[in-house]
């Protein structure tokens, strides 16, 4: 712990702010027992977590829906074929709008509650989704994609935030990663309905009807948002402890000791709530700040808080500048660049192989743990990036943006095979681990930056998507695919060195037990079981 920190806490427990129970017993029995007792999750934070992920279905719809839309568009906006550039415009828009939204989700997620930062991300998608719909221009368009990006910003930051503050720890990881499971089923719903709409509907509305079926969730979810409780850590926050206590009660489930879980985790919570509040009164005593700025400047200012946030800026911007999502947008143009007779429908292909290994990341991720999978894991995604590297090189394609010309070199069937083949191994091992690890990101940090540093690690998972999807085609233009892809196999390797150093092991531990990891001098690393 720094030593600037020390006299913080020392005061806060001067002020009668104890850490022990009331018997003797301190943090590490009451965290064996609330370990022990969270085996038995109820009905009810199932239910929550359905209902929260289906921002999750939104997430991976729209990611989906445009690989199908850039296909069958045609001149139906402004008259001309789309461009490259068009594209890419169209694409990484939503990306930038999301970037530009988290920090200030983040925001809102403190003053206002998770609950109300999600139903304002509902009404953002339903718009957004009528909007693109309707487009005639390609400005148009991009105003539409842009308000979606603008909801998907704040949903992918506090949908993860609000399941991590309800989940029992336990369970927190799996809870999570349902909201990627989520995310990949929305892509895999989108492809079908590309392929659907694409086969059967007239060409002239068939891209509107993707588009605009995106309102139909987020008008579900708003509806069942007025069921859904609060999270007892903003509830506790905003000084309403009896409606925490009744929060925690519904989600721990039965069980004997569900009293004393309950009294355990509260304590827990209020412990923490009034330790960092009495440190930023100290801290901030004379300044006259806002709390927006005493949040940041505690992001910054404490050694565990900057630790957490580059652990966690790390992973997002890792899961992005990995490539994975240029497939997700662009996978309908690459296969029929390879030749494909239905490339949406080979595009489900992917999009199948990515939710199966989410679902089996599901019942992995607490029992491998998160720093471990991603171990395993992104080996596999760099061996599918050289492989599909090595498919490339036998064809010459004349350009990305012209998807209809045919190749200088055709490509054999057996090349455009292996690079479906690559890929899906690329995308299981995705799926696997970066697909899911970052979004516990909450984890990381302290209660009082918790919704700060979300925020900006979540925007820079968005300023990585938006680098990405404004580049692929040009890449592919400029570079040719094979470096496109060893570009980013290196990223990879990058990434997996920087992962081994400086992060650590969370599986398992209370969301309180894990912001105190970072404090140690080589970040929790050596706790890891690796």
């Amino acid at each position: 712990m720094n030593s600037q920190e020390e006299p913080l806490i020392a005061h806060s427990r001067d002020a009668g702010i104890d850490n022990n129970d009331d018997d003797g017993h301190g943090h590490a029995e009451d965290g064996a027992l609330g370990k022990q007792l969270d085996q038995f999750p109820g009905l009810f934070i199932w239910l929550l977590t359905f209902s929260a992920g289906i921002s999750g279905l939104l997430f991976g719809y729209d990611t989906g829906v445009i690989s199908a839309t850039l296909v069958s568009i045609g001149t139906s906006l402004s008259g001309r074929p789309l461009s490259s550039l068009d594209k890419s415009i169209v694409t990484s828009c939503t990306s930038f709008f999301a970037l530009l939204l988290s920090p200030f989700a983040s925001i809102l997620a403190d003053s206002l509650g998770r609950k109300r930062v999600i139903l304002g991300a509902d009404c953002l998608f339903v718009v957004g989704a009528v909007v693109q719909a309707l487009s005639s221009t390609v400005v148009s368009m991009v105003l539409g994609r842009s308000i979606v990006g603008a909801a998907v910003g704040a949903a992918s930051f506090v949908v993860p935030l609000y399941i991590a503050e309800l989940a029992p720890a336990a369970y927190r990881g799996r809870l999570v990663t349902m909201n990627v499971v989520f995310i990949t089923l929305g892509q895999v719903i989108a492809y079908i309905v590309g392929w659907i709409f694409g086969e059967y509907a007239s060409e002239a509305t068939a891209w509107r009807w993707m588009v605009g079926l995106g309102a139909l969730p987020a008008a579900l979810q708003a509806c069942i948002l007025f069921l859904m409780p609060e999270s007892p850590r903003w509830l506790v926050k905003a000084g309403q402890p009896a409606a925490a206590r009744m929060v925690i009660e519904r989600v721990s489930g039965g069980g004997p000791g569900l009293s004393r879980q309950v009294d355990v985790t509260l304590k827990n919570i209020e412990i923490e709530v009034r330790e960092e509040e009495v440190a930023r009164r100290l801290r901030n005593r004379n300044n006259g700040r806002s709390p927006w700025l005493d949040s940041f400047d505690e992001l910054l200012r404490i050694r565990r808080n900057r630790r957490a946030l580059a652990i966690a800026c790390l992973l997002q911007g890792l899961q992005q500048l990995c490539g994975f999502n240029s497939l997700m947008y662009f996978s309908a143009t690459i296969f029929t660049l390879l030749g494909f007779p239905t490339p949406t429908l080979t595009s489900l292909v992917v999009a199948i192989t990515n939710f199966a290994f989410t679902l089996a990341a599901l019942f992995l991720i607490d029992r491998v743990g998160r720093r471990r999978i991603l171990l395993w894991s992104i080996p596999v995604m760099v061996s599918g990036l050289l492989l599909a590297t090595y498919g490339f090189s036998f064809i010459t394609l004349s350009s990305a943006s012209a998807p209809d010309s045919p190749p200088e070199v055709p490509p054999t069937r057996s090349a455009a095979v292996l690079i479906l083949f690559s890929i899906m191994i690329y995308v299981a091992g995705y799926a696997v681990g970066l697909g899911n690890v970052p979004w516990m990101q909450s984890e990381l940090f302290a209660l009082n930056v918790r919704s700060l540093g979300s925020g900006i690690s979540t925007a820079t998972n968005w300023g990585a998507n938006f680098v990405v999807g404004l580049t692929f085609l040009l890449l592919m233009d400029a570079l040719t695919p094979s470096w496109t892809f060893v570009l980013y196999a290196v990223v990879c390797v990058i990434g997996y060195y920087l992962i081994w150093s400086f992060y650590p092991e969370t599986t398992g531990l209370s969301l309180e037990e894990a912001a105190t990891l970072l404090e140690d001098d080589n970040w929790g690393v050596r706790r890891s079981p690796d």
